[in-house]
Formats: C-alpha cells, sequence, structure tokens
C-alpha cells in the first residue's frame, strides 16, 4: 500500500468518524481503514509518523485529528494528484466522506485555522518555527529562490493562522536564535503591500528576504 494515499485515507476516515471533535476509538477506525488481507499491525508506522507531524493525536484508547495541522495534511493529500483510492471497490463511508468533505471544505479547513478568541491556529513560537520553516522549504524549493525567499511571501502563506504581531515577533526571535537570517534589500517591484508585509526593526529597518542558516 502507498504510505502518503494510506495516509489521507486514515486521515479521511478520522475526520468522517468525528475526530476533530472527539477521541475516535481505536476499533472503531480500524474496522473502517484495514481491509480482510492487512493487519492493525501493518499501519503502526503511519499511526506514528502521522503523530510524529503533529497531525494526530494517540491515546491508549483512541485516536483524534488536530484541527489544525491535521486538516491541513489531508487537505493537502486530497487535493494531491497522486491521491487514489486502491483496489476495485471503494467503500461507501469514503465516497460519503469524500462527498461530505466537498460540501464542508470551508468550514473545515478555514474556519478551524480561526479559534473564538480571534487569535490564528498558531499560538506558539515552537509551532511558528515548524510552520515558517515548512512554507519557507516549499516555496525556496518550488521557485527556485536560491535560498533567499521574500518575507512577505511566507507572511501570506501562513496567512490567517497567525497575527501580525505575532509573525513578527516570532521571526524575530528566529533570528536572534540563529535559525533564519533576516535580510535587507529591496523587492523587485517595490510594491507597498509587498513591503509592509516584510519586516521592520528598529535596530535595522526593512528586512525583505529570511535565508535559512545551517
Amino acid at each position: 500500500m502507498t504510505s502518503k494515499n494510506t495516509s489521507t485515507r486514515l486521515l479521511l476516515a478520522l475526520w468522517d468518524l468525528g475526530g476533530t471533535q472527539q477521541e475516535v476509538k481505536k476499533g472503531q477506525l480500524t474496522k473502517r481503514i484495514v481491509s480482510k488481507s492487512q493487519k492493525v499491525a501493518d499501519y503502526q508506522g503511519i499511526f506514528e509518523e502521522l503523530q510524529k507531524e503533529g497531525a494526530i493525536a494517540i491515546s491508549k484508547k483512541g485516536y483524534s485529528l488536530t484541527s489544525g495541522k491535521g486538516l491541513e495534511v489531508l487537505g493537502e493529500g486530497l487535493r494531491s494528484g497522486d491521491f487514489k483510492f486502491e483496489g476495485t471497490i471503494v467503500g461507501t463511508w469514503a465516497a460519503n466522506a469524500l462527498v461530505k468533505w466537498i460540501s464542508q471544505i470551508d468550514v473545515a479547513v478555514t474556519g478551524a485555522d480561526v479559534p473564538v478568541n480571534g487569535k490564528g491556529a498558531i499560538a506558539s513560537y515552537d509551532e511558528f518555527k515548524s510552520v515558517a520553516l515548512e512554507v519557507y522549504e516549499k516555496l525556496n524549493q518550488n521557485y527556485n529562490l536560491d535560498d533567499l525567499v521574500p518575507i512577505y511571501r511566507i507572511r501570506r502563506e501562513i496567512g490567517d493562522q497567525i497575527t501580525r504581531e505575532d509573525f513578527n515577533e516570532w521571526l524575530l526571535e528566529m533570528q536572534e536564535k540563529d535559525i533564519l537570517q533576516l535580510q535587507g534589500g529591496s523587492l523587485p517591484d517595490n510594491d507597498p503591500g509587498k513591503l509592509e508585509d516584510s519586516v521592520t526593526t528598529e535596530v535595522s529597518g526593512l528586512r525583505c528576504y529570511a535565508k535559512r542558516l545551517n
């Protein structure tokens, strides 16, 4: 079985069973995803990988889907051009879950990233660091930015998951801890909106680019 496809199918089942609101019993989940020719042990590595990634939480009794990272990983998996159901028969639950996902996509993904308190889903420096580095690597690789990623693109990619103030503070903290180096210079078009979405410090002034330090 393809690890990525299986991970996405697992997350879809967990979401469909209400895993963002409550813990789903282990037997209830495995009944859906483990076929007759497989064993629960075959999925152990995938469960551990998703837990390490922060997409799911595992307890002695069951599993739950994290509303931020878990839904993000599920959404990316479903949108992937490589995702497909293996075999010749697709379970009714899977088809119904996909229909429900499509009908609730805005609520499921966007709504989960904006809790009631008005702040973004990213609520700690450590979580921000993980997301920021992931976004940095994705932008750097996809757009061949030669390790110099515009800060405004990182901010816009993360979007409403975080307040502007927290983004500025925690990005500067990453520089203080020698994780990123924030550099000056000008943007090609010097668009006012892009400059505003960069970072300005009292000491160094406008910083437009981030470079990851080894």
